[in-house]
């Protein structure tokens, strides 16, 4: 396994990671789980991603079962949360969303208490919250640091403005800021990582846990053909994400980046994430494998993306279309 340091921090996170949305209590149950997460960890991954929302908190029970039955020593691994869409989806009462200091306090102790752990290596706000002063957000999340409850702060899907913002808030108070982002980066989706983070890199310097290196699986070519049945798209309250994804455009880019990977002697899923690592800027890329074959694939982009020449590289682009232009 190979291990990069999240930003400027001196927390170094493996490569590859694991993560629990959507399949943790949705696709698969405890003894799936604990075999997945021990097949990670015993290749070196040391990164275990959750959230409040993902299935209501249950996958956040889910991994603290696991956790507490593996036993690993805490010291040797990772384990993240995020706040700001609660437990209750549309069933929400004031404060129990958002990023209100009340909602990330509690928010923050009642994933303790799921996770069965005593503190959070990483904390992320899962969205901007513009109801909410940046001075309280970068304020609470100090505290919860000052108090031992988590250990680094982050962003997910918040735009370049807004990490600014929460840097400059944090500068003005002498607080710590954002210390990492969680985009969701692959081949379909690159502005930010690749155009609207660039000044955040190299300036402040930022951690990234980026996540759907597969694009919901869509660049496994499992659905080139169709979905299938108890596929993660087949999934009724995921619809959203079927109709984004599965498109004629996209299913014919992923055709031919599936050659590409025949020539290569690998699959598609294993070529795509060794294609995200590639990129320096991307601390972790976040696995979300339902069975054990799948995880082992995915772990073999390890191996790939060292092979990546300019060559390939540029193959890839030709065939995506999507290259940001870097001003």
């Amino acid at each position: 396994m190979e291990y990069r340091r999240m930003g400027r921090t001196g927390l170094q996170l493996s490569v590859l990671s694991y993560g629990s949305w959507v399949t943790f209590s949705k696709q698969v149950d405890d003894t799936a789980s604990d075999a997945l997460m021990g097949l990670a960890y015993n290749n070196g991954v040391n990164f275990f991603d959750n959230a409040e929302a993902y299935e209501g908190g249950r996958s956040e029970e889910m991994m603290g079962r696991v956790l507490k039955k593996k036993n690993w020593d805490r010291t040797t691994y990772c384990i993240s949360s995020k706040v700001f869409f609660g437990l209750y989806g549309k069933d929400n009462k004031p404060n129990q969303n958002g990023l209100s200091r009340k909602h990330i306090m509690e928010a923050c102790h009642q994933a303790l208490h799921r996770l069965q752990t005593d503190y959070l290596d990483l904390f992320y706000c899962h969205r901007p919250d513009p109801a909410t002063p940046m001075e309280e957000v970068v304020w609470t999340m100090n505290i919860l640091m000052q108090q031992g409850k988590i250990l680094y702060w982050g962003t997910s899907e918040w735009s370049a403005a807004e990490i600014m913002e929460a840097h400059a808030v944090a500068g003005r108070l002498n607080l710590i800021g954002p210390a990492m982002e969680q985009p969701q980066y692959n081949l379909f989706e690159r502005q930010k990582m690749e155009q609207d983070y660039l000044p955040i890199f190299r300036n402040i310097g930022m951690g990234t846990t980026i996540w759907s290196p597969l694009a919901s699986g869509l660049l496994t070519g499992k659905y080139n053909n169709g979905i299938p049945e108890g596929s993660r798209l087949s999934i009724s309250n995921y619809a959203w994400l079927k109709d984004r994804m599965v498109q004629d455009e996209k299913i014919t880019k992923v055709k031919s980046l599936d050659k590409v990977a025949k020539e290569l002697d690998t699959t598609l899923a294993t070529l795509a994430i060794a294609w995200c690592i590639h990129n320096k800027n991307v601390t972790t890329a976040i696995l979300g494998a339902t069975k054990e074959k799948q995880l082992t694939e995915n772990l073999a982009a390890l191996d790939l993306y060292a092979k990546l020449t300019p060559e390939i590289m540029t193959e890839i682009d030709a065939i995506m279309c999507n290259k940001p232009t870097v001003q």
